[in-house]
């Protein structure tokens, strides 16, 4: 199944180089759950006195554009290699997984 390949995103949160990092996950869904973790751990360091963080994918949206970069390499086992996308295949990737969440 095309979900199940090995993802690791890459990301930098602000202008210094230091803040780039990356993280590996088993699939691309499981890459898509971990930057909407990424995502409720800032607004729950933003908001700590709010029990409920609720947003919509709009704010999803905004925090992905407020990254420095984010892009996302992901296996293809018939070659052999990762294959890298860009922000705008996260942000579609992102709208699908959590649409298929909310069924």
């Amino acid at each position: 199944m095309a979900g199940n390949r090995h993802t690791i995103i890459l990301m930098q949160t602000s202008h210094n180089r230091a803040t780039r990092t990356f993280m590996d996950y088993e699939s691309i869904g499981h890459a898509m759950d971990g930057i909407c973790g990424l995502y409720e751990r800032k607004l729950k360091e933003l908001n700590p006195a709010s029990r409920n963080i609720t947003y919509d994918i709009e704010d999803l949206y905004n925090f992905i554009d407020g990254l420095t970069d984010l892009s996302a390499l992901v296996y293809d086992p018939s070659i052999q290699a990762y294959l890298p996308n860009d922000r705008q295949w996260i942000r579609q990737r992102m709208f699908g997984h959590l649409r298929k969440l909310a069924h």
